[in-house]
C-alpha cells in the first residue's frame, strides 16, 4: 500500500480518536473510550507502516500539521467551538507549512 495513503488513513484515525476524547467524559463513557483506543491503535500502526518508506520528519510534519488542522475543524463543526480570523490564519499556515515541508523532499 502507498505510504501516503497509509499516512492519510492514520491521520483520519488520529483525528477521529482525538475528537472522541471529548465524548469519553474522562474515560467514563465506554463506547467513546473504545473508539479512542481502537482509532489510536490503527493510527499508530498505520503510521509505523508509512515510516518504512517516508522519512520521520516528513511523515510527522504531515501527521501533526494535518491532524491539528483537521481536529480544529472537527471542534468547530461538531463541537461548535468558536472560529475567528486568527484561527483561520493559523490553520492556513499549518496547511501551507505541511505543503512546503512535503515539497522540500526528505522522503
Amino acid at each position: 500500500m502507498n505510504a501516503y495513503l497509509l499516512l492519510g488513513l492514520s491521520i483520519i484515525c488520529e483525528v477521529f480518536g482525538s475528537s472522541m476524547l471529548k465524548a469519553t467524559n474522562g474515560f467514563k463513557n465506554l463506547f467513546p473510550t473504545i473508539g479512542v483506543l481502537v482509532s489510536y491503535g490503527i493510527a499508530f500502526y498505520g503510521l509505523s507502516l508509512a515510516l518504512k518508506t517516508l522519512s520521520l520528519g516528513t511523515a510527522f510534519a504531515i501527521w501533526a500539521g494535518l491532524g491539528t488542522a483537521l481536529t480544529a475543524l472537527v471542534g468547530i463543526t461538531i463541537y461548535k467551538e468558536k472560529m475567528n480570523g486568527k484561527i483561520i490564519f493559523g490553520l492556513t499556515f499549518i496547511v501551507f507549512g505541511v505543503i512546503l515541508l512535503n515539497l522540500g523532499g526528505g522522503h
